[in-house]
């Protein structure tokens, strides 16, 4: 008898391939099987999929560190774990997209409101178009300012903290895209809303995460904390500027300006 997979000759009455470690299959295909295939693969606890979500929220440092160094087999690895977040991300949108089609956020009875709202949607759209790419490219600016306030500690390098961050990121995805399908079809609450209820969650999550995977007290992350929103501060400051010379060049700015200038005037007539 030979593996299937791998065609490793196999003693009889083998369960599992010494070479691969490919379960035997002998059975023919049928709706029973199938099932209990799916149910193995996505809701047993010994699976990685299911352990990996769980034990990330549990032990993250069990995960990640095991990850940086070496285990390889009890989790999904990095790379597959973020991958399986950015498509459960594009079901998210899909639901966003469907359900939620009023996404007016100021005021509009204004010039300037019209102007407020229509910059938000554009960066909501853009955010929703091109949330894969936002994701992939914050990931590494985290991770590089987490190097500055971790600096004293001389755990991780800069590759072995973008698997921290690509890990906790991945979760967070997950988390988000789950509460995304549950919340928006039943019009519990717009997903702005959403964002803003998951954002300080998001917040304490990497906290709790850095804590264990660094090993620090609570004085010590506290500390870190705080100096990493001392970082996130300047961060913020210099993507405004950004923003602002991009809005200046394409006329968004001019268009704000105006709408401001106008609703001035005519409140000094009124």
């Amino acid at each position: 008898m030979t593996c299937k997979n791998c065609n490793n000759i196999l003693i009889d009455g083998s369960e599992y391939c010494n070479l691969c470690g490919g379960k035997i299959i002998r059975n023919r295909l049928t709706f029973k099987n199938l099932f209990e295939h799916v149910s193995e693969t996505f809701f047993n606890y010994d699976n990685k999929l299911l352990r990996t979500f769980i034990d990330l929220f549990i032990k993250p440092e069990e995960v990640i560190v095991g990850y940086i160094n070496g285990v390889r087999k009890r989790y999904v690895n990095v790379f597959s774990y973020f991958a399986l977040a950015l498509t459960i991300s594009g079901i998210q949108i899909f639901i966003i997209q469907k359900f939620q089609t009023d996404i007016t956020f100021y005021d509009t009875s204004t010039a300037i409101g019209q102007q407020q709202q229509a910059m938000f949607e554009k960066i909501y759209k853009f955010s929703n178009d091109y949330q894969s790419l936002v994701i992939m490219l914050y990931i590494p600016i985290y991770a590089l300012m987490a190097r500055v306030v971790f600096l004293g500690t001389k755990l991780f390098n800069y590759v072995e903290t973008l698997v921290i961050f690509i890990y906790t990121q991945a979760q967070i995805s997950i988390c988000l895209a789950v509460l995304t399908a549950i919340v928006i079809p039943l019009d519990l609450m717009s997903f702005t809303t959403l964002g803003m209820v998951v954002l300080p969650i998001q917040f304490f999550y990497y906290i709790y995460s850095l804590k264990r995977i660094y090993k620090l007290s609570t004085g010590q992350i506290a500390l870190r904390t705080i100096l990493f929103l001392g970082v996130l501060t300047v961060a913020f400051v210099l993507f405004s500027i950004l923003v602002g010379v991009l809005m200046y060049l394409n006329g968004d700015m001019e268009q704000m300006i105006e709408a401001q200038r106008a609703l001035k005037d005519s409140t000094s007539v009124n």
